[in-house]
C-alpha cells in the first residue's frame, strides 16, 4: 500500500515536474542557473523538514498519520502550478510541495524499516522504490499524451495531475494500517535530543558521509531535461527523458534490493556508482538523441542500484528507536548537498556549457567510489543473507 501511495503520489509530481523546467525556461523566461536554485531549494526545504518529521515520528509513534499529513499537503498544492502566473507562484508551489515531501518522507521510511524483516530489507525498500518509479515514469508518459491532445497547453496538463495526487492521499489515509510499536522502541526523551546524535552510531555517520560526497555527483533531474532541449528535442517530447529515466530506475531498484539482500551492500553501491560515471560521461559528450538517450538510461540504472539502498543502509545502521530521527538527519544532510549541487551544476551550465556540469559530476563520482572502502570498514556482512551489521 505505501508503494502505491508513492506511485499515485509520483505520477502527479512527474506529470508536472517533467515540464517544470522547460516551462520555466521557454515560457517565463528563466535561466538555467535560476532552474538549479529553485530545484536546490525546493529539494533542500524537504530535507530540512525530514529531520523533525522523522524525530516526531520516533517520539509520538505514529508515522503513519505525519506521512498522511505529509502527502495530504502536497495534494493540496498541486492546483498552484496551472494557477501560477509568475516564477514566484511557482516558487512557492514547489516550495511547499517539498515541504510535504519532508514531512512523509521520514516517517515512511522509518514505516517500511518497521515492517520489514531484516533479512528482506534490502528488498522491501526496493519494492517500494520501484513502485515509486513506476509512478514517476507514467507521470511524464501520461504528460506527453497530454501534450498532444492538447497541443502544448501546460496549464491543463497541470489541472489533470491534481486527479492522482488526491488518490494517494485516500490510499494513504483509509487502507494502511501502522503496526502496533513495541513498548522498548517508544521514545522518552524529547524529539532531537543531543544524545540522540551520538547513539545513532558512527557506523551510521560514515553512511551519512558517503551519501554526501555522493550527492554531487547525481544533481537534479532537472539538468537532463534542458540538455535534451538543448540538443533539439521537441517541447511535446520532453517528458520523455523523464520516462526513460524512471522506467530504468523502475525496473532496476527491486532487482538490486534484492541482490543487496544476498551480496555485500558496498558491492552494490560500487556498481551503481560505475553506472552514473558512464552516465555523465555519456551525456557530457553526447550530441544527439541516441545518446543522450543511453545516458540517461543509465542515469536511472544508477538510481536504481543507489537510492533504495542508502535508504537500507540507513535501517542497518540505526537503532530501532530512532530510525525516523536517522532518516530525517540523513536527509537533512543530502539534501542541503542536493541545493549546492543543484546550484553549482546551474552555474557550469550557465557560464560553461552542458559538458561541463555533466564532467564535474562524474569527477565528484569517481571520488565516492573511491571513498566506499570507509564505509566497508564501518560495515561488516555476516551469514549467507548480507546484511550488515553494525560495529559499535
Amino acid at each position: 500500500m505505501l508503494g502505491l501511495v508513492s506511485l499515485f503520489m509520483d505520477t502527479s509530481s512527474e506529470m508536472i515536474h517533467a515540464l517544470l523546467p522547460v516551462y520555466m525556461v521557454s515560457v517565463l523566461g528563466t535561466s538555467a542557473l535560476a532552474v538549479g536554485m529553485i530545484e536546490g531549494i525546493a529539494e533542500a526545504t524537504a530535507s530540512i523538514t525530514k529531520v523533525f518529521s522523522g524525530a516526531l515520528s520516533d517520539w509520538l509513534g505514529k508515522r503513519k498519520l505525519l506521512a498522511a499529513l505529509g502527502y495530504g499537503l502536497a495534494a493540496i498544492t498541486k492546483p498552484i502550478f496551472p494557477l501560477a502566473t509568475s516564477i514566484e507562484w511557482l516558487v512557492a508551489a514547489r516550495f511547499i510541495d517539498r515541504v510535504g515531501k519532508g514531512i512523509r518522507g521520514a516517517p515512511r521510511d522509518a514505516l517500511v524499516a518497521d515492517i520489514a524483516p531484516p533479512h528482506l530489507r534490502g528488498a522491501s525498500f526496493g519494492l517500494r522504490q520501484s513502485l515509486d518509479t513506476v509512478g514517476a515514469f507514467l507521470g511524464p508518459l501520461i504528460a506527453i499524451g497530454l501534450m498532444w491532445l492538447t497541443a502544448d497547453n501546460f496549464q491543463q496538463v497541470f489541472w489533470i495531475a491534481v486527479i492522482p495526487a488526491f488518490m494517494s492521499v485516500a490510499i494513504i489515509v483509509f487502507l494502511v494500517r501502522e503496526p502496533d510499536r513495541p513498548q522498548d522502541t517508544r521514545r522518552l526523551r524529547a524529539p532531537l535530543h543531543p544524545a540522540d546524535l551520538k547513539q545513532v552510531g558512527r557506523a551510521f555517520w560514515c553512511v551519512v558521509a558517503v551519501a554526501t560526497l555522493f550527492t554531487p555527483a547525481r544533481f537534479s533531474e532537472a539538468f537532463l531535461v534542458l540538455k535534451a532541449q538543448a540538443i533539439g528535442l521537441p517541447v511535446m517530447a520532453i517528458p520523455a527523458v523523464m520516462v526513460i529515466m524512471s522506467f530504468a530506475y523502475s525496473l532496476s531498484a527491486y532487482p538490486a534490493g534484492i541482490m543487496s539482500d544476498r551480496v555485500n551492500r558496498i558491492t552494490m553501491l560500487a556498481l551503481g556508482l560505475a553506472l552514473l560515471v558512464l552516465a555523465e560521461v555519456t551525456l557530457a559528450f553526447a550530441s544527439g538523441l541516441i545518446a543522450v538517450a543511453i545516458g540517461v538510461t543509465l542515469w536511472g540504472f544508477h538510481m536504481g542500484y543507489t537510492q533504495g539502498l542508502f535508504a537500507t543502509l540507513v535501517a542497518d545502521t540505526a537503532p530501532a528507536e530512532l530510525r525516523g530521527t536517522a532518516y530525517g538527519i540523513f536527509n537533512l544532510v543530502t539534501g542541503v548537498a542536493m541545493f549546492l549541487a543543484s546550484v553549482i551544476a546551474g552555474a557550469f551550465w550557465d557560464q560553461l556549457g552542458s559538458q561541463s556540469t555533466f564532467l564535474v559530476g562524474a569527477i565528484f563520482a569517481v571520488l565516492t567510489l573511491l571513498s566506499l572502502p570507509l564505509l566497508k570498514n564501518r560495515l561488516c556482512v555476516e551469514g549467507n543473507e548480507g546484511v550488515p551489521t553494525v560495529e559499535r
